[in-house]
Parts: structure tokens; C-alpha cells; sequence
């Protein structure tokens, strides 16, 4: 019961902060989304051109930019003033009532046996700021699901042997490229969702995305026993997929 509680009040919170977002954007912050947009694009050249001086001039302004603008937030400072009030409330009440510790005794039960689960290796990690690519060499395939902050992915899979049935590759981008390379003898589903951007699939010619969710599908895809679907969203960037 005080744990639904505590979640009905956490949700309340995050609901007033979003209200607050909206309202610090809609009325008395307006240029806030364009800041952001300057600050992430400063980061991203910043990333890009790194080895050269102005790749880190670029970087590190964009990051004081970016930190300053989320300090001057309304919406950041309503989360801190809650965040101190939660650890003030909670220290009161630890002082009142200290909490008791019961040791627990756990019984063996045949009945309560827990099945072994087995890690797999993964392709790649979620980044906030990285570019990754699958190996030059053959690799063993698992399927791809990461979160990306500012960064380009390429994945070929020339290089791997796909098992029988579907295989999938989700990955959602805030900014970056993400290419795939697919074998003439793998069928393809894309469902692409991009704020602002480019997408390039195989033949077609590359067109311009504002704010729409594009759908392709190769025309074999549905009997095929090797298959390949992708799922990518960006906030800005670029979708390539190419036959090699």
C-alpha cells in the first residue's frame, strides 16, 4: 500500500514537471528548443571534427551552452527543490521511526527453483556520444537493440551468418547516421520515424523526412526463412540501407 503511494506521488511529480516543461516553452522561454537544437548540433560538429582544434572548441561550448540552458530551466530547478524536499522528508522520518531490520529465512523448496538464464554477447552498448560499427571480420549475430545519443552506427551484415527466421535491429538515435548493409539474399522490413532528416533505401532516391514514419518492404519478405527487420527513430539524421 505506502509503495503505491509513494508511486502515485512520483507520478503526480513527473506529471507537474512535464506541465512545467511545456508551459517554460510555450510562454515564457521560447527559444529553449532552439538552444537546445544549437547546443546538441555544437556537440555533434564538436565530436566530429575532434582531433582538430575547432572540433574541440565546438565540443566543449556546446556542452557549457547545453549545462548553462538546463541550469536556467524552471523545470530544473521545480525537480531539485523536489529532490531536496523528498531527502529532508525522508531523513525526519528516519529520525522518528528508525527502521528495523528482520532477518528473513529462506527455505528450500524444490517448487521455487529458478531456471538459469545465460548472457549472450552483444553487437553493441547504448552511448550517449559514440560512433560503432559491426567487426571488418565474420561475427556472430545477435540481434541489436540500443539507444544512441550522438553518434553514426554501421552495421554489415556481410559479415555474419543470420539464423532462419526474423532477425531485428532497433535503434533509436537523438542525432547521427545509421547505415546498414544488407546481402542481395536478405530480405528487408524498415519502419523508419525521423523528426528531421534523410533516408536512402537501396534504388530509391534519397528523400528529404520532416517529421513523418516511413515503411518499406522488400517483395519476397513475407515467405522468406532469412529476414531481416529494422526499426530506427531519429531526431535528426540520416537512414542508408544498401545492397552490397
Amino acid at each position: 500500500m505506502q509503495n503505491n503511494v509513494k508511486s502515485e506521488y512520483f507520478n503526480w511529480i513527473v506529471l507537474i514537471g512535464i506541465l512545467l516543461l511545456f508551459l517554460e516553452v510555450l510562454f515564457f522561454n521560447g527559444g529553449l528548443i532552439i538552444t537546445f537544437i544549437l547546443s546538441i548540433g555544437s556537440i555533434y560538429l564538436g565530436r566530429k571534427w575532434k582531433p582538430r582544434f575547432s572540433g574541440k572548441v565546438f565540443f566543449w561550448i556546446g556542452w557549457i551552452w547545453f549545462i548553462v540552458t538546463v541550469l536556467n530551466m524552471m523545470t530544473f530547478r521545480y525537480f531539485l527543490c523536489v529532490v531536496l524536499l523528498y531527502y529532508i522528508i525522508q531523513f525526519f522520518q528516519t529520525q522518528q521511526r528508525p527502521k528495523k531490520i528482520k532477518p528473513i529465512v529462506l527455505e528450500k523448496s524444490n517448487e521455487n527453483r529458478t531456471e538459469p538464464l545465460m548472457e549472450r554477447k552483444k553487437l553493441f552498448n547504448n552511448r550517449f556520444f559514440s560512433s560503432q560499427e559491426t567487426p571488418e571480420h565474420a561475427y556472430e549475430w545477435n540481434d541489436v537493440n540500443i539507444q544512441v545519443g550522438i553518434g553514426n552506427t554501421v552495421i554489415d551484415l556481410s559479415e555474419t551468418v543470420l539464423p532462419k527466421g526474423e532477425s531485428v535491429i532497433s535503434i533509436r538515435n537523438l542525432a547521427g547516421n545509421v547505415t546498414i548493409l544488407v546481402p542481395y539474399e536478405f530480405e528487408v522490413h524498415i519502419n523508419s520515424s525521423i523528426i528531421a532528416g534523410t533516408l536512402a533505401v537501396f534504388h530509391e532516391q534519397e528523400q528529404r523526412i520532416i517529421n513523418e514514419n516511413i515503411v518499406y518492404e522488400t517483395e519476397n519478405y513475407q515467405p522468406s526463412e532469412q529476414k531481416i527487420k529494422l526499426f530506427t527513430s531519429f531526431i535528426t539524421g540520416r537512414l542508408e540501407v544498401k545492397r552490397i
